[in-house]
């Protein structure tokens, strides 16, 4: 839970800031323009507390994005939260820097009011907010066309109510074909000795997906997972990963998961990545 936010420049001026419980006073930004702003950035933390507040913050371009809190809240979730506001921020007007700060602060407090509520974060995807706010933002260079434009200025939809908490997908979606694409990325980090001994090795990859269907299709998705052939007493030839810090999207069904190990879900429209893992 959050107390306020701030984005501020890199002097440590705010730009936007929303006090979302009233707990704390605008001035504890001068402790943290006087922590962050002018001391090294090497040894800077981007978690720290001063007098019962805790800070969080990220930087983006030339803007420092921070959460204040009295509460002893979910940092990661914050963290993520600041992250997701700056993916939102680049959907309206594509760099988020000072100065698209500062030529779209009306449209970022409508944001900030619909993406967080008395501290809890609310609507964090970028197609479901431009349901709700439908105006353009003043973008840096990258001018729209008219039909981007013209799928802006679209009515809302019933997208929330209508679909019981699915906050990510619009409804009324139709496609003349229906395609789904699914791309595999890893990487291997690896490290060797100086007689070529391999003393580490992980594979972290990434299920990067985009998709075209028509309604609310729910997809269904199975790994050659260890522990599914372990808890079902299955055999296979072929060979079987062990899975681990598997990170899904918010769509995936994780009671499904954890009995079956079946990824089922009701995707996004466009690209999203689906899961990430290490084995």
């Amino acid at each position: 839970m959050a107390s306020a936010l701030f984005i501020v420049d890199m002097k440590g001026k705010p730009l936007i800031q929303r006090n979302y419980r009233g707990d704390i006073p605008s001035s504890v930004m001068e402790y943290f323009s006087q922590r962050v702003i002018d001391e090294d950035e090497a040894s800077i933390k981007p978690v720290f507390e001063h007098n019962g507040v805790t800070f969080a913050y990220i930087r983006q371009n030339n803007v420092y994005f921070v959460i204040a809190t009295r509460l002893n809240g979910n940092i990661s979730m914050l963290i993520v939260y600041l992250y997701r506001i700056v993916e939102v921020f680049n959907g309206y007007f594509d760099k988020v820097e000072e100065e698209s700060v500062r030529d779209n602060f009306v449209m970022i407090y409508e944001l900030l009011d619909e993406m967080m509520d008395f501290g809890y974060p609310q609507f964090t995807e970028t197609g479901i907010l431009k349901e709700y706010i439908t105006q353009q933002g003043y973008k840096l260079k990258i001018l729209e066309d008219d039909d981007n434009i013209q799928n802006k200025a679209a009515a809302p939809t019933d997208t929330i109510t209508g679909q019981g908490g699915i906050t990510w997908r619009k409804t009324g979606i139709r496609y003349r074909k229906n395609e789904v694409f699914l791309d595999v990325v890893e990487s291997i980090n690896l490290l060797v000795n100086a007689n070529g001994e391999t003393l580490h090795s992980e594979i972290q990859g990434i299920l990067k997906m985009k998709t075209h269907l028509s309604g609310m299709p729910e997809l269904k998705l199975g790994l050659n997972d260890k522990i599914l052939f372990e808890n079902t007493g299955k055999r296979t030839k072929g060979r079987t990963v062990d899975l681990e810090d598997i990170k899904f999207h918010q769509c995936v069904k994780l009671n499904r998961f954890e009995s079956d190990r079946t990824i089922s879900f009701i995707p996004p429209d466009g690209e999203f990545d689906l899961m990430s893992y290490r084995l």
